[in-house]
């Protein structure tokens, strides 16, 4: 059995650890680092560096969530989820 059909072809893959690293580290990562980076994930690593360094941003740095809930969601909405059946 050939290697593209052993691990799934060119299809997204999920690694044991999810990447950590900030917007500014892959603004300095060389471009063999996103190379690898995408490739173990199945991503493309198609374009220049900067469409590179683009699309692994896009899909690994995510927004910071806020630390307490948004002022936007009230008590009487996060009632709502509550489980009443017991």
């Amino acid at each position: 059995m050939d290697s593209k059909k052993k691990t799934g072809g060119n299809c997204f893959q999920m690694p044991l650890h999810y990447p950590r690293y900030t917007k500014e580290d892959y603004q300095h990562m060389p471009e063999w680092m996103i190379d690898k980076l995408l490739a173990e994930y199945g991503l493309p690593a198609n374009g220049d560096l900067a469409n590179k360094r683009k699309f692994a941003m896009g899909a690994f740095v995510w927004p910071h969530c806020p630390s307490k809930p948004s002022s936007h969601l009230t008590t009487s909405h996060q009632t709502a989820f509550v489980d009443k059946t017991t």
